[in-house]
């Protein structure tokens, strides 16, 4: 009987053949039922980020694809035409999946419960389809966020009150970063794993894993065109930043994209309540928690200035609140500056 020839040392080979399904049931150690669901359920993430950058790829040769609808979503913003399409992406490629129980979006009032007529599964998907829309129309980068919670309870009133629960409830979060190469970023609570889509295989194939976000980076991000509406820290910090050396502005209109430079690079991103709306832009559910879940588990932090984003808990499906993210010790010297103030403010009391 002839032995087994020597495996192959081919680490390129190897690495082609890491594609995101196999990598998360090497994460889990397991072949048990969650495991297979969860490298399911990131598997149709995966089919979701190909449509949608295929879409992309596309917008300009194709009519009807770019520009707004005329409409505006829940959250009182006007949506484009890719706003739309993605959202349903997301569904048609859940609905028959047998994965999750309905879908959350920020670009829907209430969750899409899955029809009695398809299989339905134990999990929801809460997303944002296209993170940095207002980039669509000029070639920009952009993104889709993702968190995956398992269903608790019944929820028969299909209220979902079982999602106004803090982010650690989160069993996986993640995003993909439609670029000059489209890359899926996630993490299961084992690290954070960089894949990047082949063309030519039409899989996400890993390029990094157990990716460290740095513990003090150069890059600050946040729109400074609001410096104005912020209260007096954030303003602090800004003019702190300025006449420091070493720290550098980025900032894109895409978070998911900022995130990712960030992520690579060190620094912090920020996006502040104003005086006139405190609670800020960001959506809890369907952006804050699941970049927190994702910049926590790189080694890094994330806060609303107060207490951590994954310890808060929403009242609402659609709650936002301010955010500031990224390396330790940069998201720490912007508190700083907050709880000098709050200090300030206690010893005029």
């Amino acid at each position: 009987m002839k032995a087994n020839p020597e495996p192959s040392t081919d680490k390129t080979l190897d690495r082609d053949c890491t594609t995101l399904s196999r990598h998360v049931l090497q994460q889990m150690e397991s072949f048990d039922s969650q495991a297979q669901d969860l490298s399911a359920l990131m598997n149709r993430i995966a089919l979701a980020g190909k449509l949608i950058a295929r879409r992309f790829t596309r917008a300009g040769l194709m009519e009807d694809v770019l520009g707004f609808t005329g409409e505006t979503n829940i959250q009182g913003e006007t949506v484009k035409k890719m706003d739309i399409y993605a959202n349903e992406v997301f569904i048609s490629v859940f609905k028959q999946s047998g994965l999750v129980c309905r879908l959350a979006s920020e670009e829907m009032e209430k969750p899409y419960y899955i029809p009695e007529n398809c299989p339905i599964g134990r999990y929801t998907l809460l997303y944002d389809p296209i993170d940095g829309s207002s980039n669509t129309d000029i070639n920009l980068s952009l993104g889709s966020i993702f968190s995956i919670r398992q269903q608790e309870g019944t929820d028969l009133d299909g209220e979902a009150k079982d999602l106004l629960n803090h982010g650690r409830k989160q069993l996986a979060a993640g995003y993909i970063l439609y670029g000059p190469s489209t890359m899926l970023v996630y993490s299961i609570g084992k690290g954070v794993h960089f894949f990047t889509l082949d063309p030519s295989l039409g899989e996400f194939i890993l390029t990094e894993e157990k990716v460290k976000i740095p513990q003090h980076g150069p890059v600050y991000s946040v729109n400074e065109g609001n410096f104005w509406q912020w209260e007096e820290p954030f303003r602090e910090y800004i003019r702190y930043v300025h006449r420091t050396e070493g720290y550098t502005a980025r900032y894109s209109g895409a978070m998911v994209s900022d995130i990712h430079r960030i992520l690579v690079q060190g620094g912090v991103f920020l996006y502040p309540g104003t005086l006139q709306k405190p609670e800020g832009k960001l959506r809890l559910l369907y952006e804050n928690a699941p970049l927190a879940f994702l910049i926590e588990q790189a080694g890094g932090r994330a806060s609303n200035g107060k207490i951590d984003i994954l310890d808060l808990v929403p009242t609402k499906l659609h709650q936002r609140t301010p955010l500031i993210i990224g390396s330790k010790e940069d998201v720490a010297k912007v508190e700083s500056f907050l709880g000098k103030d709050l200090a300030e403010k206690v010893a005029k009391s």
